[in-house]
């Protein structure tokens, strides 16, 4: 037991070590990862013997469901929004595309059996969320056209769909398989895992919601629950446990509740855990040694999938929503195979179909390539097509909550007359320990100076420090009915007694109470009692 805890330590050491080089090297992250299995491997220098396919198998599949839990519950809707449709498209369709292409290749200039040519072109048609994501937050590669929204959403949710054609394909490779049976098992798969999804994201939420506060301890286990809970049910019926666990995550992260931004820091620390020990894993289940007998198949079915199979599928997707041919090039070049397609080659040498070829290591060694050679120039790529953009941060893509700072930001508009309207900002007499972070100018962005004017019009950003809550401050609500006795009054006219009121939200709309603010029947107060004296607990 101690020489296990000793071996687990050393690699986890040497795992952020690794991390830190390969920053600095230029090499991705998670690929260090693969060489470090593969050092501690049968054939590496420890020579740990490892060949057991089903535990690699249980382990993979809760790191898998871990991350593609995360990847959807990290998922920035509103950024993701806007590119909701062709990121869809690229995930169900593009699958379908690539994985059609890549086996029509094998099949005809390979000589691949036409079965397994579909279990390779399936095994391998995703795009791996943690690769790209890694690259793109370690380089900070802001992209031009809500690229990095396209690339979340699509590679997060096209393992689903994947784990889907894989099983099509193992069924088919098991013989018997016939048009009827293929339909039933893929719409199985995909209606039983979207209802369970939503079901689940819905009572999921109705339970988070009503967490009572002061119970962060509980909050991960519950999240945890949730998560594989997802991914159970849908499995035990026939669904896509995958699809369902995604589904919930993503409708989780866009929700709030009771604890929810303390869970991002363990979610994001456990996916990173999981990431290590998948890749890891990966790697000390190769045979380096194996490798260079399926090189040359590997490097065919790579230069395929790189060069025509993906930009062929990126094309034809997103050519109809007339996206610039820079953005399609660096979307077909930005899909990475990953630790995903090595799970589900995995899943094929457990069915112990009858292979041909060597299947696991065929794909291993695609992924190496992939991510060695299409990750490591993905940096150079953005740059020569003009893809980066400066004015955007790519960690507000994602649902990193960066944001949750001990900075807030406050909105003044400047009107007609306002007293600093006209005046450089050096002079306007600025609130102590606030800064002008921005002016918004009919619509244009403006970092403000000393000398920069105010105008009519603009709305102007300042930041300041949080309120840390060192003392109590007893809030209420107050919702006005029609016979109330503040409805229709100015709020300078009401007698607040010993509270004072902070804000008003009548309907969407969130009202500043300045004293000539007229109350309405329906609007919702709420209130800042006057706290009691003595100590706080």
């Amino acid at each position: 037991m101690t020489l296990l805890l000793l071996f687990i330590a050393t690699i986890l050491l040497l795992s952020v070590l690794l991390s830190k080089l390969s920053t600095h090297v230029g090499i991705p992250v998670l690929l260090a990862f693969l060489f470090l299995g593969m050092l501690f491997g049968s054939d590496g220098l420890a020579q740990i013997s490892f060949e057991n396919y089903d535990f690699a198998n249980q382990i993979s599949t809760v790191a898998l469901l871990s991350i593609i839990f995360y990847g959807g519950f990290g998922t920035n809707w509103k950024a993701a929004r806007r590119v909701a449709l062709p990121s869809i498209l690229l995930s169900t369709l593009g699958v379908l595309l690539t994985a059609g292409l890549t086996a029509l290749f094998c099949a005809l200039v390979l000589r691949f059996p036409w079965q397994e040519s579909f279990l390779l072109g399936a095994v391998l048609s995703s795009t791996d969320a943690a690769s790209v994501f890694s690259i793109l937050r370690s380089k900070r590669l802001s992209l031009r056209f809500h690229t990095a929204s396209m690339l979340e959403l699509e590679s997060g949710s096209n393992d689903p769909f994947s784990y889907t054609l894989t099983c099509l394909a193992l069924a088919l490779l098991g013989g018997g398989l016939t048009p009827g049976m293929a339909f039933r098992l893929a719409a199985g798969q995909i209606l039983f895992g979207l209802a369970c999804g939503a079901g689940l994201a819905a009572l999921s939420v109705w339970f988070l919601r009503r967490l009572p506060r002061g119970t962060s301890g509980y909050g991960p286990l519950v999240i945890v629950g949730i998560a594989l809970f997802s991914y159970a049910l849908p499995t035990a019926i026939g669904g896509n446990g995958y699809l369902s666990a995604y589904l919930v995550g993503i409708i989780l992260g866009g929700e709030k509740w009771p604890e929810k931004k303390e869970l991002v820091h363990f979610l994001d620390g456990v996916t990173s855990l999981m990431q290590l020990t998948l890749f890891f894993l990966l790697g000390l289940l190769s045979f380096p040694s194996r490798l260079p007998a399926v090189l040359p198949t590997a490097l065919a079915v790579t230069l395929f999938l790189t060069l025509l199979a993906r930009p062929a599928a990126v094309a034809l997707l997103l050519a109809p929503f007339r996206a610039p041919f820079r953005q399609q090039m660096l979307v077909a070049w930005s899909g990475l195979r990953g630790a995903t397609s090595i799970v589900f080659a995995i899943l094929a040498v457990m069915d112990q179909a009858s292979l041909s070829r060597d299947l696991f290591h065929i794909v291993f060694c695609v992924v190496l390539l992939s991510i060695g050679v299409q990750g490591t120039l993905l940096p150079w790529c953005a740059k020569r097509l003009d893809m980066i953009d400066d004015r955007e941060d790519v960690l507000k893509t994602f649902s990193d909550y960066s944001e949750d700072t001990p900075i807030q930001f406050i909105q003044l508009s400047i009107g007609a007359e306002h007293p600093w309207k006209g005046i450089p900002l050096r002079e306007a007499p600025l609130p102590p320990d606030t800064r002008a972070a921005m002016v918004l100018r009919q619509g244009e962005r403006i970092l403000p100076r000393g000398d920069t004017a105010l105008e009519s019009g603009d709305i102007l950003v300042l930041s300041a420090l949080a309120y840390a809550e060192t003392a109590q401050l007893s809030l209420s609500e107050v919702i006005l009915s029609p016979e109330h006795d503040w409805t229709g009054q100015p709020i300078s006219a009401v007698d607040w007694g010993g509270s004072s009121v902070l804000l008003v939200l009548r309907g969407e709309e969130t009202l500043i109470p300045t004293g000539d603010l007229v109350l309405q029947s329906g609007d919702l107060l709420v209130l800042a009692d006057d706290p009691l004296p003595g100590p706080s607990f």
